[in-house]
């Protein structure tokens, strides 16, 4: 799966439209031609005649529509990229290298192809010349039979590395907090389950890097599929609108109807007093609590802990517990504002003094969730001005793919076998790269 547990994806977990990638029909349209060119002129036995002018030894035998290649295939994200969709590529490979034979029967021929590749979640480094690339995949092998996947390859490869990178860079920003991926609602349903998994990969990096374990934290069930999880979530708004506005009730019938392992967390802004229903929540709950706890009642402690609010504030909103001169939206002082107001709920209520510090402790322990146009740069800016943020919940920002944040992948022939040599043939103003974490792959292994 990845250079954290040494397992890649298998082509069975991918869902791959394979016959249409065999067909072609989500390749540029050049390399259908290019392989259509291939397969008329190795039919015809055609051998070069051109000009030959590399010089190239032996040009004049060579049959082109048989021709192989070493086609190296890199990013051009500066100055880094995390690598993600290399397994994807690699089962595409797999289940469509070959051609169609006469009477249109499938002629796969994966078995002649030579690969090396670096793993998921590996990292490259790029510092603007394209001479000098670090190489992710490098394929030998008759460049007909896989020239239509370079276009599939390619797009994988880009989408999954950007999300991951742009999740890295933002659990970087983040100092370690959690990170809820949040984007399934942006894009196709079919990108959820390879968007997920970059994200996992992008956690499963920066605890390599950096010592710190975050659990991963995806909105649906396909986002967390390739990695063996599953969605989470609480309560969205239409919910507390089916509860005619009622926060508080929405979260107590929430707590009797879901499963303990369902955290119990406000949406606090429903009604734009993100205080009031904080406190009234805790305050519903604490009771319940209370007696859970004096009955030493595990199930009864987790069904009614208040796990933590989150505040969603529209941007063109103020929320009513800040002052007039307050930024809208979500900010910081909100943030500190209702962490003050979570801290000291349990003042206002009758609590016996034996129960103060459980009390104390219940307020003290609902985490605060913020969501709502985050980025990193936001991200950086409430951590920079320390709003005691306990987790963010991203959705666009992450798959956003502009001049910074494009993972731009490129496959070059660079070299071609000629006479039996591999001769350099790459175009002008590259060269063939390479990278000490490819390793060679086994394609029998990844169907």
């Amino acid at each position: 799966m990845s250079i954290f547990d040494g397992k890649r994806l298998k082509a069975q977990d991918l869902d791959l439209p394979v016959g249409a990638l065999r067909r072609g029909y989500y390749a540029d349209r050049y390399f259908a031609n290019s392989r259509q060119m291939l397969t008329a002129l190795a039919s015809e036995g055609y051998r070069y005649r051109g000009t030959n002018p590399r010089g190239i030894t032996g040009a004049d035998k060579l049959k082109v529509g048989e021709i192989e290649v070493e086609a190296q295939i890199f990013n051009r994200r500066s100055p880094f990229a995390v690598i993600a969709g290399v397994d994807h590529a690699l089962a595409q490979l797999r289940c469509a290298t070959g051609f169609y034979d006469e009477d249109q029967n499938w002629v796969e021929t994966w078995r002649d192809l030579e690969i090396d590749a670096v793993q998921d979640g590996a990292l490259t480094y790029y510092a603007g010349d394209p001479r000098q690339v670090s190489t992710v995949i490098e394929i030998r092998g008759s460049y007909r039979d896989f020239a239509v996947l370079e276009t599939t390859i390619l797009g994988v490869l880009s989408r999954a590395s950007r999300i991951a990178t742009n999740v890295y860079e933002v659990l970087q920003a983040a100092a370690g907090k959690t990170v809820l991926f949040f984007p399934a609602r942006f894009d196709l349903p079919e990108a959820q389950a390879i968007d997920g998994y970059a994200y996992w990969l992008a956690l499963r990096r920066f605890h390599r890097d950096t010592g710190i374990a975050l659990k991963p934290l995806a909105s649906t069930d396909a986002q967390a599929s390739l990695w063996r999880g599953a969605g989470a979530g609480t309560i969205p708004h239409a919910m507390i609108a089916c509860f005619l506005a009622d926060s508080v009730e929405t979260m107590v019938q929430f707590a009797c109807q879901i499963s303990l392992d369902r955290p119990r967390i406000l949406l606090a802004d429903f009604n734009n007093d993100a205080v009031a229903d904080s406190r009234a929540a805790l305050t519903a709950f604490w009771p319940h609590y209370a007696a859970a706890y004096q009955a030493s009642d595990g199930a009864g402690l987790a069904r009614w802990r208040l796990n933590g609010v989150r505040l969603d504030t529209s941007a063109n909103l103020r929320d009513r517990s800040l002052p007039a001169e307050a930024e809208t939206g979500v900010s910081p002082q909100l943030v500190f504002t209702v962490r003050e107001a979570l801290n000291n709920a349990w003042e206002s209520w009758d609590v016996p003094r034996a129960l103060e510090s459980v009390a104390r402790e219940f307020c003290r322990g609902t985490q605060i969730v913020v969501s709502g146009g985050f980025n990193m740069e936001r991200v950086a800016r409430f951590e920079r001005e320390g709003a005691p943020v306990d987790s963010y919940g991203i959705g666009s920002a992450l798959l956003s793919n502009d001049r910074r944040s494009n993972v731009d992948f490129t496959m070059d022939v660079v070299r071609v076998k000629v006479a039996g040599e591999w001769v350099d043939m790459p175009k002008a103003g590259r060269q063939a790269g390479d990278n000490p974490d490819l390793e060679r792959v086994d394609l029998s292994e990844i169907f």
